[in-house]
Formats: C-alpha cells, structure tokens, sequence
C-alpha cells in the first residue's frame, strides 16, 4: 500500500481536477488562456492585457521574486535588480509596503512589468489589481481565486507541484503554472512534465539558481522565478545593492543564453 503522504497527495490532487472539470468558468472560454467576455466583471481586463503579459514573459523568461521583512529593502533592492536586467517584477505580500512599492514601480512606466505574489484569497486579487499589479502569482493553487481571475482576463500564476496539479491549474484558467518548491523538480522534471504536457505554460520558482537557470529553461520551462539567488538575505540586510546588481546581471546573461 502506499504511504499515507502519498495517497493524500494524490487524494488532493484528484480532487482539485474534479473541481476544475467542474467549474462552469473552464468550459466557457478558450481553454488556452482562459478567456472571459463578461463586460459586467469588476476589475475586468481585456484579452490583449493577457496577450501583452504573456508575450513579456515569453520574451524576458525571468521574473525578480522580491521578499523581505523591512519595508525599506523593497525599492532599492527591486532597483538593482532591474539595474541588472530584470524587466519582469514580483513584489510579495508577505513584504511589508507591498502594495505600495506596486503602485511606485507601475507608476514609473518604465518598460518593467510588475506583479505581485502571495495572492492567496480573492479580496487580496482585488487589492494588488487597484494598486496596478500586471499579473498575480500564489505558492499554492486555490481554485476560486484562479476561476475569478480567469474570468476577468487577470494573468494569475498559482503554485503547483505534480502534474495533475499543474493541469488542474492550466484546466481553471491559469495562464501560467508556477513549479513551487522547485528545489526538487530539476530540469529532468520539468522536462518530463512539459514533454507529457506541452499546452503548460511553466514557471519553476525557488531551486532555480546561476548553475542551472539555463538548462532549467532549455529543459521546457517557459519563464522562471529568481528569489534567493538573486536577493541574497545576507546581502540585503547590510545593503549591499551591488552585491544584488551583480547577481542580477549575472542571472540575466544565463537566462539570455536561453533564448
């Protein structure tokens, strides 16, 4: 028999597939991006706003996953990332200021795509929306938040880990699957799984770092997340920001072989 981890995980995770086979938002819309046309939806985006993100991220291929415990290391560390050439931004809600250093970065129109992650319930979707977020991301899949971005054209990432979650996510309407924890799934998973499920659009996040980013993304992922390697907890809390430059610059010219 299997062990008792195991069954549950895939106990979860079937039951997340029979939620998406049944939610009425999956079988309205194109099954690709998850498309809606309801004009009446708040905060509804268009179809070209979920083009204009997706074609972002298949162009950058690397997003800058910020998270820190003081408020005042959001900006300036965000900045030496995208110093180094980052162009595709995530600032956590688990970082004190979120929301605010969203609606600073957006209000730039700088070229830099912003998002923000740990969107974990429909009320925080709508309060990263109204700050200007791009895209939203989450570490877990949570099928109502997926399905109410999904109607709305609301480029939604959620964190998935085996491949029926990571099909569940894509069968709600998630434009992106995010691969979180990454730190276990290299390039021979993400390979196996975008080889079996070439309409995934995957984006592995933590256990991606300068040794293995290119052939992570040469391996199937469209796009991934740099989180610690790229912000350093030691280095932000002397505030090193060249130290953050430089990996980022670093990152950027591995991504770049990618392409």
């Amino acid at each position: 028999l299997p062990s008792p981890p195991s069954f549950l995980l895939r106990t979860m995770s079937a039951s997340l597939l029979r939620h998406a086979l049944r939610s009425p938002a999956r079988h309205q819309l194109p099954r690709a991006l998850g498309a809606r046309a309801f004009s009446s939806k708040d905060r509804m985006r268009t179809q070209a706003s979920v083009d204009h993100v997706l074609k972002v991220f298949d162009q950058e291929k690397a997003c800058a996953v910020l998270r820190v415990p003081k408020a005042e290391w959001a900006a300036p560390a965000m900045d030496a990332a995208i110093a180094g050439g980052f162009k595709v931004i995530e600032f956590t809600l688990t970082t004190p200021g979120c929301l605010d250093r969203v609606a600073e970065f957006k209000a730039r129109d700088d070229g830099v795509m912003v998002g923000c992650g740990t969107v974990m319930n429909i009320q925080d979707a709508k309060d990263a929306l109204d700050a200007g977020s791009d895209f939203l991301v989450a570490p877990v899949l949570v099928p109502e938040v997926v399905t109410w971005c999904a109607e709305r054209n609301v480029v939604i990432a959620p964190g998935c880990y085996t491949p029926t979650e990571l099909y569940t996510a894509h069968m709600l309407g998630a434009q992106i699957q995010k691969l979180f924890p990454g730190v276990h799934a290299g390039p021979g998973y993400v390979k196996a799984v975008t080889s079996a499920l070439p309409m995934l659009r995957v984006n592995p996040t933590s256990g991606v770092d300068l040794s293995n980013v290119e052939l992570m993304l040469k391996s199937g992922a469209a796009s991934v997340g740099l989180v610690a390697p790229l912000f350093d907890a030691a280095e932000i809390a002397k505030e090193d920001w060249d130290a953050v430059h430089k990996r980022a610059v670093a990152l950027m010219t591995e991504v770049n072989k990618a392409k």
